[in-house]
């Protein structure tokens, strides 16, 4: 705990950290504050890492005070609880806020700071509480499935940092969610979306708040190439008008705050790579100067939008947040927090460490950089004492990272397919307690009457039980 608090103590302010004067955490407990909460952080960076474990290092680390605390993750799990979810929150927000600040001229797009709208969902323990409040998915039924919490997040395109999220069940749609973001886009930003997010109320609220947006047309939306000004081939400026009918996801008072026009332009790209079949996409976007922003720019920047995916891949496959595992809806928040606060205090270290030694942060790799931090972080607490000494120990952990880069694979092909095949085991389709499984025809059949006359008579057989195979030797 305290090897992190070396590592990222200086993207935190340690005040929201200290007691407070009075109130829950003010008294002197074996779990503080500032202990509690490096040692969930911890444990959030480890995935895979029990209460238990965590408790261990906590002893542990009170072993050199002559202090040892109670072996039971009561005390802990009750630490966790009394975590303030708004100093999390107000942590991680001031931590994005330095992750923006610091990027550079070279890696905005065309000088304007690009934020990539996605969503997702999250898995959580079958519990009451956390399916009142996130529901499984509907056609599941009941007992058999997992309450699920849908995020939209906004990410910074140049560091790749999280910059803020918002929860909702998956019965809410994307263009509901990505209105509570609105606080996150300043004037000037330009959105990032797939078609999803397409549409004109998102395009006119955007574009009233300074906003510039692109994103693929959604496939509902029927073109006609002939109207509008022509900019280029399959380059036109058309004007957009409002619906006559509200549609479900909007209230009559932010419907009619929008305006009853709005000029769009459509460009329409070829994707045409070796190997694969031509493609086509049509964006739309607001950004109406065809010189400053040519149809060519706007396609490599629509063909960043997939590192959004690899950004969830990191927070959701390497530090875990697939599956949570806290619960009751308090704690699933926190620990949605938790991983947002993990995941951009690695960032922070990726782009120390590409600006110091001169290389992209886009060809540091995130999971290395987490092995790297796992296997170094004892050192430092060795060294906390040395100044010179730490100094030269992170110059060196920096350029261990540095100098294993990520290969330059453009046009690489990803699909969402899965190589590994799950076990064969049948499907829950009942609650658990309920659920009775029959055995194959062929596993219950009994041997032959000439099989069992030719079995020796003083010789028993041996029955193997494994999974749902049944093996009988004699």
């Amino acid at each position: 705990m305290s090897r992190l608090c070396e590592i990222f103590g200086p993207w935190l302010p340690a005040a929201l950290l200290s007691p407070t004067a009075k109130g829950v955490n003010s008294r002197q407990r074996t779990y503080p504050l500032n202990v509690t909460f490096w040692a969930f952080l911890s444990q959030v960076l480890s995935p895979g890492s029990a209460c238990r474990e965590v408790v261990r290092k906590i002893q542990a680390w009170y072993a050199p005070q002559g202090k040892s605390p109670d072996s039971g993750t009561s005390a802990y799990c009750q630490a966790r609880r009394r975590l303030p979810i708004a100093t999390l929150t107000q942590l991680h927000q001031t931590l994005a806020d330095k992750l923006s600040a610091r990027s550079t001229p070279p890696e905005l797009w065309l000088g304007r700071c690009v934020k990539v709208v996605d969503g997702t969902g999250v898995s959580m323990p079958d519990t009451a509480a956390n399916q009142k409040v996130w529901p499984q998915p509907s056609e599941q039924k009941p007992g058999c499935g997992f309450p699920v919490v849908k995020l939209v997040a906004c990410f910074c395109l140049a560091s790749g940092a999280l910059l803020q999220w918002v929860e909702g069940t998956l019965k809410d749609h994307d263009c509901r969610l990505l209105l509570k973001l609105l606080s996150v886009f300043k004037k000037g930003d330009v959105v990032l979306a797939d078609r999803g997010f397409s549409s004109y109320a998102s395009l006119a609220t955007l574009r009233a708040r300074g906003v510039d947006s692109v994103m693929r047309v959604h496939h509902f939306r029927k073109l006609d190439w002939r109207t509008g000004k022509r900019l280029g081939h399959r380059d036109r400026l058309v004007t957009w008008k409002k619906g006559q009918r509200q549609g479900k996801l909007w209230t009559a008072g932010p419907w009619a705050q929008l305006p009853e026009e709005l000029d769009v332009r459509l460009v329409e790209i070829v994707v045409a790579v070796p190997g694969f079949r031509t493609q086509k996409l049509v964006l739309v976007t607001t950004l109406l100067d065809a010189q400053t922003y040519s149809a060519e720019a706007l396609g490599q920047l629509y063909f960043r939008r997939w590192a959004v995916e690899l950004c969830f891949r990191d927070i959701k496959t390497t530090l875990g947040l697939d599956v949570l595992r806290c619960q009751t809806p308090a704690m699933v928040r926190k620990e949605i927090v938790m991983h947002a606060l993990g995941y951009n205090l690695i960032r922070a270290l990726m782009q120390d460490i590409a600006q110091s030694h001169q290389v992209s942060v886009q060809r540091l790799s995130f999971k290395g950089t987490v092995d790297a931090l796992r296997q170094w972080r004892d050192l430092f607490e060795n060294t906390k004492t040395q100044s010179r000494a730490g100094c030269k120990l992170r110059q060196l952990f920096y350029q261990t990272i540095a100098d294993d880069l990520l290969l330059d694979r453009p046009n690489r092909s990803e699909p969402r397919a899965v190589k590994r095949r799950p076990k064969n085991f049948r499907l829950l389709t009942r609650p658990r307690h309920e659920m009775i499984v029959e055995r194959n025809r062929k596993q219950s059949q009994k041997p032959s009457k000439k099989a069992a006359s030719e079995r020796h008579s003083d010789q028993r057989p041996l029955v193997f039980i494994s999974g749902w195979k049944k093996l009988v030797v004699y």
